[in-house]
């Protein structure tokens, strides 16, 4: 009973401290694609000129944890798209800014982003492009096997700053919560599927602002300074007699050929072989100079032109999102968009993900072995189509085969009729042939 009655007092307190989290929490801009999102969002006329503008599906995807929970996929190969949502103007000075979105790459993605970008000021929604400009750039990025991170891109100035640290992101056919988190004090974290996987200083991890500091560029390194790491050992002397051993030699095993005329064939010499002696050209051997007093810098000075920003994390108008991409291949999905200033309640907010996750992956191991199965039996039709085909022209070889010895029997037959027909005439002519020798012989006879 006592671990019962604890159990529901810390139940009651955690639903007490959700409640003031969601009281104090303030969200601007939240969508689940759930209906009429379609008059929350814009799509752009950017590319349709050029027939290149691709169209979104409303769709769960081919595989999902729950198929009333959708999101907006790209459909079409080869495609720009663009589309944008307007939420009411607000700027993260002296609060925290969360970000954060879920993202599926249906078709095994080998080229394409899957990003969204927060914009200020005004923004034509109907020419959003990717020349637009941003304020913030957020999510995977993947082409070929170099590019596979998380860009994350923060504008200042109208300069585009990418992030130093290089953050993997997700490779696989599922879903996956991207959060970027920036907080007043300049830091920001990076997480994925409620994981943090990058932290840090946003002046240290972004060159927005010049260096505070410098390498003084009238320094110069003093005339004794000894920067040799390594000197000559002065106690190593070449051995006497070293430069005098060969890098060759006679062949001891070889002899004179005994068909060798030295008169003709000149005075024989044994051919060289290398010098097992010979250990190439003498080097001193080197030891660790304790004069060494390492590598010259020049010392570190105040940069004249470094301005600190206190509000280097902050943006002044953040008033659109948009999800601006190139796909070579189509299918990416996007659900579950937020943007609040509490962390705590984009934790609770991903866990629609973490709910359907294994549902889904479910799901997709199912997809596949169906798809392997189809495959499989696509090959095997194949094979059998292949067999029939090679009894086709086993059949037609045959045939050909057939009448050639066909008509071979037909010239056998012939030549054989020639041939009896051949002998038959010279039998009948033989009596006529030695009646004409005898008078061939007698008429020479008598003109003797």
């Amino acid at each position: 009973m006592a671990i019962r009655s604890g159990s529901s007092y810390a139940v009651v307190a955690l639903v007490a401290l959700a409640s003031v989290a969601a009281v104090t929490a303030e969200v601007f801009f939240q969508e689940k694609f759930e209906d009429g999102w379609d008059s929350r969002w814009v799509k752009s006329d950017w590319k349709k000129d050029e027939n290149m503008a691709g169209e979104w599906n409303h769709t769960s995807g081919k595989w999902h944890g729950d198929s009333e929970d959708k999101g907006i996929q790209t459909s079409e190969d080869y495609r720009f798209y663009a589309i944008s949502a307007e939420y009411p103007e607000f700027s993260n000075k002296d609060k925290t800014l969360v970000l954060q979105f879920t993202v599926k790459h249906e078709q095994k993605l080998d080229c394409g982003g899957g990003y969204v970008k927060l914009l200020g000021g005004d923004v034509d929604q109907k020419k959003f492009g990717g020349d637009t400009p941003y304020s913030i750039m957020f999510g995977p990025d993947i082409c070929g096997y170099s590019t596979k991170k998380v860009h994350t891109i923060l504008t200042k100035d109208g300069k585009n700053h990418l992030i130093k640290k290089d953050v993997p992101c997700e490779t696989d056919q599922l879903s996956h919560v991207y959060t970027l988190i920036i907080c007043p004090d300049a830091t920001y974290s990076i997480l994925i599927d409620n994981e943090e996987k990058q932290t840090g200083s946003i002046y240290e991890h972004w060159d927005i602002l010049p260096p505070k500091e410098i390498k003084d560029p009238e320094a110069k390194k003093p005339e004794d300074w000894d920067d040799k790491e390594y000197i000559p050992d002065p106690e190593d002397t070449k051995p006497e007699g070293y430069d005098d051993i060969p890098k060759e030699v006679a062949d001891p095993d070889a002899k004179k050929p005994e068909d060798w005329d030295d008169e003709e064939d000149g005075e024989w010499t044994a051919p060289t072989i290398p010098n097992p002696e010979y250990k190439g050209p003498w080097k001193q051997k080197k030891i660790k100079n304790p004069n060494y007093q390492g590598k010259w810098k020049a010392p570190m000075i105040a940069n004249p032109d470094f301005k600190d920003d206190p509000y280097i994390y902050a943006f002044d108008s953040l008033k659109y999102i948009g999800i601006e991409l190139w796909q070579v291949k189509s299918g990416t999905l996007f659900d579950n968009i937020l943007i609040t200033d509490d962390a705590a309640l984009a934790k609770t907010f991903a866990e629609t993900w973490a709910k359907h996750k294994d549902a889904e992956k479910a799901a997709f191991d199912e997809a596949e072995k169906k798809k392997e199965e189809e495959d499989a039996s696509k090959a095997s039709e194949d094979d059998d189509d292949l067999d029939d085909e090679d009894a086709e022209d086993e059949d037609k070889d045959d045939k050909a085969e057939s009448d050639v010895e066909d008509h071979s029997d037909d010239e056998k037959h012939v030549c054989c009729s020639f041939h009896t027909f051949l002998v038959s005439e010279l039998l009948h002519a033989f009596p006529f042939l030695i009646k004409l020798s005898l008078f061939v012989s007698i008429s020479r006879m008598s003109s003797r």
